[in-house]
């Protein structure tokens, strides 16, 4: 071996890791400006805004889009976390493969390592929670005094951190906004009726064993996790959404327990502190590192966050953002056993929308018609479907601010879109588009950027803006060139089209 390689076989095992560490953290940093704030594509159909996902019902299918936003304390940070949305997803389609035997799952497939496609369910609409150790908001409330917990009652005497005789199942309300609320079985049973709810019990506390089962052979403790489910058509029961990663659950290495725990418990027994919080003001080397959210909610606390009272999250610095990322990356490791992979460097959005075109669940473009009646609607829609260019009628609103609303959404667009107005309707929330606003009416509008009188040529038109960001389009289009010019010229029937990007110029006629 070189001598550089002999000195680093000299350096102690500790500093060895510190060292790879710092270069994975290094690595990290340059792909800060590299994460997936929203990913907004029209073509999927229709969306629907969670916390950190942009969920489309596409048929019988839903496809998930999970961005790079996290949350904590029901608050949305302003920071992205590189690599945390595919990292979520790359967990839990490696859990869904380990526990299929116990409850089938709706995963489809993985079309991007950000985007997932799920089969359609009825969601129970219940956060199914199963603990096995006195933990995070329960130990919180431990401490104030409670004892009941979801109509369960703990025993007196238990400190946080403290792992139960038995896991417990703690079922909370699922909350669009907000907090969740606790639940009963009693009232699970009100909500789903007596057979679902225990089904849905039996099931989480199986998936909570094997989790655990599967992370004590990585040398992790699954502390407490949460599961959502939903049924198919059949009335059948299945897991959907993340299962056991870092936000769903809560996990921290057998060492990290084994060596502090003891102590804890041994410093209580002296009776010097009320509880395990007021230890750990006093001795702050004795706090669990856990991989979860709690490094992103214990770094708020420490800028000050009061999430009692404050109406927003603090921004995080890059150094605690590069930290976050590195524990996400460090578990999917820990509990999958494979090494996490650098994706190219480029914008996540760009990738997922070439992903899905390879996938061939969209074209890459999207024509939105406005103030179009039903019979110019049609016209339109077929000249474009000539070029398979997608298209969507849409009725905007009346009201000036809910017309503005949406315009903001449709700037939003992965892809690229071309707005065709056809009548007056919506004109002053157009002219904020971000997108090519194409009037197709005898005078034209003043929010356009073009004018185009005849439907027929619609198609092309839109074909020509739309080729270089879709292959069939292109193809399409090339084709279209090819025939016009035989017609042209019948006796060249050979010519060799090429693609012609027409530039659009401000209320130019075609």
């Amino acid at each position: 071996p070189s001598s550089g390689s002999k000195l680093k076989l000299l350096l102690p095992h500790h500093q060895a890791m510190a060292n790879d560490e710092a270069a994975v953290k290094a690595k990290i940093r340059e792909y800060l400006d590299l994460t997936l704030p929203e990913c907004f594509v029209p073509e999927l159909g229709e969306q629907k805004q969670g916390k950190v996902r942009s969920i489309y019902f596409s048929g019988p299918n839903v496809v998930m889009v999970t961005n790079d936003r996290v949350s904590a304390f029901d608050y949305i940070l302003p920071n992205l976390i590189p690599f945390k949305g595919q990292v979520l997803n790359m967990i839990s389609e490696w859990a869904f493969s380990q526990t299929k035997d116990i409850i089938p799952n709706a995963l489809i497939e993985n079309i991007d390592a950000s985007v997932v496609v799920q089969k359609k369910m009825k969601n129970l609409n219940v956060e199914l929670i199963v603990r096995g150790y006195l933990w995070g908001s329960m130990a919180a409330a431990y401490e104030k005094g409670d004892r009941v917990f979801c109509g369960l009652t703990l025993p007196e005497g238990l400190i946080r951190f403290q792992k139960l005789d038995a896991p417990i199942f703690t079922p909370t309300t699922k909350a669009e906004v907000g907090h969740d609320e606790n639940m009963t079985m009693e009232d699970m049973e009100k909500l789903l009726g007596k057979e679902l709810a225990k089904k849905a019990m039996d099931s989480a506390m199986k998936l909570f064993q094997r989790g655990s089962e599967l992370m004590k052979k990585r040398g992790l403790i699954l502390l407490d996790t949460k599961y959502e489910f939903g049924v198919d058509e059949k009335g059948v029961i299945h897991v959907i959404d993340e299962v056991n990663t870092p936000d769903s659950s809560r996990m921290c290495t057998i060492e990290e327990y084994e060596s502090k725990y003891p102590k804890i418990a041994a410093e209580m027994k002296k009776g010097e502190h009320k509880n395990v919080t007021e230890l750990m003001k006093a001795k702050p080397e004795l706090k669990m590192k856990e991989f979860s959210k709690q490094y992103v909610r214990d770094a708020l606390l420490d800028l000050g966050f009061d999430p009692t009272k404050d109406k927003s999250a603090p921004k995080l610095s890059d150094e605690q953002v590069v930290e976050c990322a590195f524990r996400y990356m460090k578990i999917y490791e820990t509990v999958t056993g494979n090494k996490f992979e650098f994706p190219p460097k480029m914008a996540p959005e760009k990738r997922i929308i070439a992903n899905l075109q390879k996938a061939g669940m969209i074209q890459g473009c999207m024509a939105i018609i406005v103030g179009a009646d039903k019979s110019q609607a049609e016209s339109i829609q077929k000249e474009l479907s000539g070029f398979k260019i997608p298209s969507q009628n849409v009725t905007f609103p009346t009201d000036a601010d809910a017309a503005g609303k949406l315009v903001a959404e449709y700037n939003k667009s992965t892809e690229p879109l071309l707005i065709i107005q056809c009548s007056e309707a919506a004109s002053a929330a157009l002219s904020s588009s971000l997108f090519p606003v194409l009037s197709c009416t005898s005078n034209g509008m003043k929010s356009a950027s073009s004018l185009i009188c005849m439907p027929e040529n619609v198609g092309r038109l839109a074909a020509q803006i739309f080729a270089h960001s879709s292959k069939d389009v292109r193809s399409l289009l090339e084709a279209n060139i090819e025939e016009q010019q035989r017609k042209k010229s019948p006796n060249r029937m050979n010519v060799k089209a090429e693609a012609i990007t027409m530039p659009l110029k401000q209320n130019a006629k075609i």
